[in-house]
């Protein structure tokens, strides 16, 4: 229980900054952190682009927001090449290694382990990162400036340090066992005289040399040094040291491998809606929902009513639904993607929500070319960073990256956390005697929630959007989408709307909001209530008078700057 304690404890931080540009400038940056903000400016002043920024930010949100995301982890890329009008969609996903076998999280008497922190904690979570090798991969195809200009502003504030941010600081106040673990226990917490340890206070000045030491290799050779050099090494000796039986090898890393995928677009009404397919669920399961909402009328109804709340409630629940059964890595199962989108099965999918009350049960249906799975064991947590850049010439990307939980798996290697990403397979292989589609197998990537989106209006870039929050990043996504197109809001209006969703078991209200008073009024149409912190972080950018402006949500410690 201590696990999910620190989670809604972490979710009721205080945001430090919040930032918008309401003026249109000829191109937008939004994103997590004030100072990748601004590495992300340098690079566009020295004439850098899209793809240039987002290897400054991410390797910036590495350093500053570590409970989040970094190197140590994987992400999704959607690019935007305007000189060629191409959307690009890659895949720079975890991957399982190749020692691991489905039974990776059941303990010796064939049960699941408790999650926090059995199957968290250490060396058998961690999944092959991707990240380095995305960013290579993509700076080599689309970059302008030289690689090693990228990382000068993180290698400088590695080494002359940053301000801990509330954010950081009081997330470390919930991770007892981050507190046992070395060398993130030295790093991230100050030891009194008496002996006990406290997270570095904010405004500390926390700075990482070894990081720097890392930022400096990758800057000279490249991603060579990540998956085969000086720090491959470093990664398999900080599993090793966690257990000398660690699954990961030298291999697995040396044969990583980015995937570039075709982008997941449909209609919702006249806008063209792209996204990540699998094995991001994220796309998938958000576009199912569009397609349901686009027979209703979206634009009639307040985005804080209780038509529009039992409304989404109620589609989430359905698509969720089949989430659950037919979502997982598509280079290892068929995911039914045609079918799930399909028109007369949404239809079908559509009957069952009944306007004037809450469906009591919503199982999954049946699409065209589904395989027979059981349902997933999903028990991911509310992590991840995401950024928005449109550059001067209108190139664009929308990213969304992570280390899975807060922390990842605890361990570090060269100054960062790597990841837990293999908690992101059901925990259980098998139920009732069938396979669960999103089991842990070997060079396997695990299912995700995470879902950059961008939006187009008759071929021409419209907004880009998406956020962090663990499995309810699909709604916050899908609420911004509706924001956008049917309410026609700004930005800063969309991330400010308070969150509703359902995701299977209850109807959650984003606490100390205006919903909080609907409670009533919605358990009368039967749902099942649950007030909850939700600590979305959304990044928008949205063209207006041939511009951009854009905005980052008020939950976190994110900054816009515009471009001109």
């Amino acid at each position: 229980m201590k696990f999910f304690v620190f989670i809604i404890l972490y979710l009721t931080s205080l945001s430090s900054i919040y930032a918008e540009s309401t003026s249109p400038s000829k191109g937008i940056i939004a994103t997590s952190n004030p100072h990748a903000s601004k590495a992300a400016k340098d690079i566009i002043d020295k004439g850098g682009n899209a793809i240039d920024a987002s290897v400054a930010v991410q390797l910036v949100l590495t350093l500053t927001e570590p409970q989040a995301t970094g190197i140590g982890g994987g992400a999704f890329m959607l690019y935007w090449d305007e000189s060629t009008s191409k959307l690009y969609s890659i895949d720079g996903r975890e991957k399982a290694p190749s020692k691991v076998n489905e039974n990776l999280f059941l303990d010796k008497n064939g049960d699941k382990k408790r999650f926090y922190p059995d199957a968290v904690v250490g060396s058998q979570s961690v999944g092959v990162p991707g990240i380095i090798k995305l960013l290579e991969e993509t700076h080599k195809k689309f970059g302008k400036l030289p690689w090693e200009d990228l990382f000068e502003y993180a290698i400088n504030l590695a080494e002359n340090g940053f301000s801990v941010s509330p954010a950081l600081n009081s997330i470390l106040g919930y991770l007892k066992p981050l507190k046992e673990i070395e060398p993130a226990a030295s790093f991230y917490f100050i030891e009194s005289p008496e002996g006990i340890k406290k997270p570095v206070p904010v405004g500390y000045t926390l700075k990482n040399i070894e990081y720097s030491k890392t930022l400096k290799r990758l800057s000279k050779y490249g991603s060579d040094d990540f998956y085969k050099g000086e720090t491959a090494r470093l990664i398999i000796d900080s599993l090793k040291n966690d257990n000398e039986n660690s699954k990961m090898s030298l291999e697995d890393l040396k044969n990583y491998q980015i995937v570039w995928r075709e982008p997941l677009c449909r209609k919702y009404r006249s806008y063209n809606v792209c996204a990540m397919g699998p094995p991001s669920s994220g796309g998938l399961t958000m576009l199912m929902m569009l397609k349901i909402f686009e027979s209703f009328d979206i634009k009639s109804m307040g985005p804080n009513s209780i038509e529009m709340i039992h409304l989404f409630s109620e589609v989430n629940r359905i698509a969720y639904a089949d989430r659950a059964y037919y979502m997982a890595d598509s280079d290892f199962i068929d995911v039914p993607v045609e079918g799930l989108l399909n028109k007369s099965y949404l239809e079908e999918r559509k009957k069952i929500i009944n306007s004037k009350s809450y469906t009591k049960n919503i199982t999954h249906g049946y699409p065209k070319g589904a395989e027979e799975f059981e349902k997933n064991i999903d028990i991911s947590k509310p992590s991840t960073s995401h950024f928005v850049i449109v550059d001067k010439d209108g190139n664009a990307v929308s990213m969304t990256s992570t280390v899975e939980g807060p922390f990842g798996s605890h361990l570090m290697a060269g100054g960062f956390i790597l990841n837990n990403e293999l908690t992101d397979f059901s925990m259980l292989p098998e139920l009732n005697g069938r396979k669960i589609a999103n089991r842990v197998e070997p060079n396997k990537r695990p299912m995700s929630s995470m879902t950059p989106t961008i939006i187009f209006k008759d071929k021409n870039l419209f907004a880009l959007t998406g956020s962090p929050g663990g499995t309810s990043i699909i709604n916050y996504v899908t609420k911004s989408v509706l924001g956008l197109i049917d309410w026609s809001l700004d930005p800063s209006e969309v991330t400010e709307l308070p969150h509703y969703m359902n995701r299977g078991n209850y109807t959650e209200l984003e606490k100390n909001s205006v919903l909080e008073n609907l409670e009533t009024e919605l358990e009368s149409l039967g749902h099942p209530i649950k007030i909850q912190n939700k600590r979305s972080g959304l990044h928008v950018a949205l063209k207006k008078d041939n511009g951009y402006i854009g905005a980052a949500d008020p939950r976190r410690e994110g900054l816009v700057i515009p471009i001109n």
